[in-house]
């Protein structure tokens, strides 16, 4: 039975503190709306900026004009927080509202929330009024990921590149210290301490840590998160499950990842890693890291390398050296950067948008996004302004600070990853140039960067990604469970956490874990 607005509405709001009560999405098509109003369709758009570290997308961008003239749209473009946790917190908190944008994008668990309580469009008819965009980004597998009760409700688009993060780890405080890089858990326990009380930056003062993170999580990372996956790596219980045949499972019920809490807690209680990890937002992290506060991390290629993320560590550090390196192995000869997934993030209509009539001209605006002029726009900015061509006719950054690459000229590409689906040559070539630093002159290329972190070791889990979710109220409790053993509210023994476990299992985790199998096995999922 269909759910009217009011319990629609209810039922957001019991998310926004509690679960998500569940009903069958609504399965009229988007399409079959057409009812608009005689002058310009005021849409709302809530996107993920292409770079966080700088200002939003400026009032003068000229695509507001253009798709007022081409689809007499009136888009209102706000930006999202920076994290996916943060951006997944403002979207539940407006559908608790009943105040969802026309179009926004979120993560699968929140999206799944959404859809099942009926606030999502159906636009399973509206693959074929974007053809283009459909053949690039929409193959069956990005269908199926946005599929619920036989419906789609959502585009899954790709969200990064794959495999684009590494273990990385600062050089020269390993050259001042007389270190080496370190191979196995047992290495990076001392190059932490060292990094910690030996002053590897030379200034007299007990301010540096050896490991940094913030608290990253999503359906496929679970708590702690994405930052703290290369050592969770280490002991075999990266990701969110075991995907394996002969080993399948949530990697908590894994005898092995009492050892890595073992590891982890050690390390906290060592005083090696920044203490302000709970607490820190991506910025934050980013900020104390090019502050020199921690040595050794986990980062993706272009918020680490390019030339405007770059910068400030340069200027604060010019002969500061911060390299990549192979995820250390543990006791048991394991090691890996994380899961490999397909980074999808998944584009809404809300169906209040769809009622008013504005899904099919949502629709040909991402269509116009992903070819010819939209594309260059989105991606690239203004020919002449933010980019030029070369010879062979692909774009390049003008120089200086408005060229697509600088702070200004970075602010009229923040919709790029609406157009980009982040596989052709041209794309990471443009998007990932090689520059010299202004400070010390260093060579730099992100996307060499890029191509050092997808050769690391990684652990194929194409599909975590879209297993089922927790219910909120066991989310909450496995992440509070571990965050107390953490911070030492409770006690780390093997009784104190097989108990936990249990209580984990009992109230919801093992039929979790037995429609997480049902679901691999069904869809092909295991290897």
């Amino acid at each position: 039975m269909k759910l009217n607005r009011k319990a629609l509405v209810l039922a957001a709001a019991l998310a926004a503190v509690g679960s998500f009560a569940f009903a069958q999405g609504s399965s009229e098509s988007a399409g079959s709306k057409t009812t608009q109003a005689a002058g310009p369709v005021h849409v709302t758009l809530w996107y993920p900026a292409t770079q966080t570290e700088v200002g939003p997308l400026p009032n003068d961008w000229a695509g507001y004009q253009i798709i007022k003239d081409k689809f007499n749209i009136e888009l209102e473009a706000q930006t999202l927080p920076s994290g996916t946790q943060d951006q997944d917190v403002k979207i539940q908190a407006a559908a608790a509202a009943d105040d969802l944008p026309d179009m926004f994008t979120a993560g699968r668990e929140v999206w799944l929330r959404l859809a099942s309580n009926g606030m999502l469009a159906d636009v399973t008819d509206l693959y074929a009024r974007m053809p283009n965009r459909t053949q690039l980004m929409f193959d069956e597998g990005a269908k199926k990921y946005t599929t619920l009760n036989g419906h789609n409700y959502g585009f899954a688009t790709p969200a990064a590149v794959s495999r684009n993060e590494g273990l990385v780890i600062r050089k020269d405080w390993l050259d001042k210290l007389g270190l080496e890089v370190p191979k196995t858990t047992d290495d990076l326990l001392k190059v932490l301490h060292a990094f910690t009380y030996d002053d590897p930056d030379g200034n007299g003062k007990k301010d540096t840590y050896g490991y940094g993170a913030f608290v990253e999580t999503n359906n496929y990372e679970a708590y702690p998160g994405r930052r703290l996956e290369p050592l969770m790596g280490a002991f075999g219980v990266e990701g969110t499950w075991n995907m394996t045949k002969a080993n399948f499972g949530l990697q908590i019920n894994k005898p092995e990842f009492y050892d890595f809490m073992v590891f982890m807690k050690q390390i906290i209680d060592d005083g090696v890693i920044d203490p302000n990890w709970m607490a820190y937002k991506k910025d934050d992290f980013r900020g104390a890291w090019k502050q020199g506060k921690f040595g050794c991390f986990r980062e993706q290629n272009s918020a680490l390398h390019s030339e405007n993320n770059y910068a400030p560590f340069d200027a604060n550090f010019p002969n500061g050296d911060i390299i990549v390196i192979d995820p250390v192995t543990g006791p048991s000869g394991k090691a890996s950067v994380g899961p490999a997934v397909r980074n999808m993030r998944v584009w809404c209509i809300s169906a209040k948008a769809a009622e008013q009539g504005k899904a099919e001209k949502i629709a040909d605006l991402f269509e116009w996004m992903s070819y010819g002029e939209g594309y260059m726009l989105c991606g690239f900015g203004r020919e002449g302004v933010e980019y030029t061509l070369d010879a062979n006719g692909n774009p390049q950054s003008v120089p200086g600070d408005k060229g697509y690459n600088g702070p200004v000229g970075q602010t009229y590409i923040q919709l790029r990853n609406m157009a980009f689906n982040y596989t052709s040559d041209m794309e990471l070539s443009s998007r990932y140039p090689s520059y010299t630093t202004k400070v010390s002159g260093k060579h730099m290329s992100s996307l060499e960067t890029l191509h050092n972190m997808q050769g690391r070791k990684w652990t194929d889990a194409v599909g975590m990604e879209s297993m089922p979710v927790p219910s909120t109220d066991l989310k909450t409790f496995y992440e509070q469970g571990l965050a107390e053993f953490f911070s030492g509210k409770r006690e780390l023994t093997k009784d104190n956490w097989n108990a936990f476990v249990k209580q984990f299992n009992d109230m919801g985790g093992k039929a979790w874990e037995e429609e997480g199998r049902k679901y691999a096995e069904a869809n092909g999922l295991l290897k």
